[in-house]
């Protein structure tokens, strides 16, 4: 296609998908049903985390796991005794079970005791990302928890923003003492050469500023335009199609290619397009 008959076709199909009635078929249907900014977040993470397989068995999976925490997941995390600790032993998705689950509880008590929201994870000390954050606060307490492998160097400063948030986040999250090797492979990083999917759409979800109603852009620090695509196999294999993507693997790369080609779409909101290639991959088996 043509670049404008690419543009028209893709935003017809923006408007097609990016709409209510996309959210109860979609894991982002969880973070729905709560209105505190941090259950939001928690919820959101959690399901973008859990995004593996059919939709319909990560969103029972997702009701089941808020269900054991009385769907009250930030007065979960901030005020849990042991004996609720126990209401979770025995959760399982896919190769993500208990173990897991308690580091990712141990993880959001620490941090949310210390922010008001998960975005401050995501803000790597001295990033650019950082201006205008209050008086400070997040560079002077993130020091403890950044590795010197974190901490941004000029060749880092190179790299997209996300990228370096990506790298910061798993740094930051695994910061605990003692974090189970196992849980390691649910928290990716671009540092891995992954594409990031399930993180980059938990970004997604939180960056946008949608007037569908569909994301719910409650973030402020990180732009819409600093986002990169999610980049899953229905993704990967409608955006080759229309010739979005030449790299021959799917990695960290790929992911990143594909945004620059939405930036010259949209300029400012390029990841709007994941709703259109999803919807045409899902849906109309494009």
């Amino acid at each position: 296609m043509e670049f404008l008959e690419l543009k028209d076709f893709l935003d017809i199909k923006v408007e097609q998908y990016n709409r209510p009635n996309f959210i109860q078929n979609d894991p982002i249907c969880i973070p729905h049903q709560f209105s505190k900014k941090q259950d939001i977040e928690i919820a959101a993470f959690f399901a973008a985390i859990l995004a593996w397989g059919q939709r319909k068995t990560i969103i029972n999976k997702c009701n089941e796991l808020f269900a054991r925490m009385d769907n009250d997941p930030h007065n979960f995390m901030l005020h849990h005794s042991d004996d609720d600790l126990k209401r979770l032993l025995g959760f399982k998705h896919r190769t993500f079970n208990d173990t897991d689950l308690l580091y990712f509880v141990a993880f959001f008590n620490q941090h949310y005791q210390q922010f008001d929201s998960l975005e401050a994870a995501f803000l790597p000390p001295g990033d650019s990302f950082q201006t205008d954050f209050v008086s400070g606060q997040v560079v002077g307490n993130y020091k403890g928890y950044a590795s010197s492998s974190c901490m941004l160097s000029e060749l880092d400063q190179q790299k997209p923003k996300i990228e370096r948030a990506l790298n910061y986040f798993r740094s930051y999250f695994f910061s605990l003492p003692d974090y189970p090797r196992r849980t390691i492979k649910h928290v990716s990083s671009p540092m891995q050469k992954s594409t990031c999917k399930r993180l980059n759409m938990f970004l997604r979800w939180m960056v946008r500023k949608d007037n569908k109603g569909v994301d719910f852009g409650i973030w402020n620090m990180i732009k819409p335009s600093d986002l990169i695509c999610p980049c899953d196999v229905h993704v990967d294999r409608v955006a080759r199609k229309l010739g979005l993507i030449e790299r021959k693997q799917t990695d960290w790369r790929t992911a990143v290619e594909l945004t620059a080609h939405l930036l010259e779409l949209d300029p400012l909101d390029p990841v709007k397009y994941d709703f259109a290639l999803f919807g045409l991959g899902v849906e109309e088996k494009f």
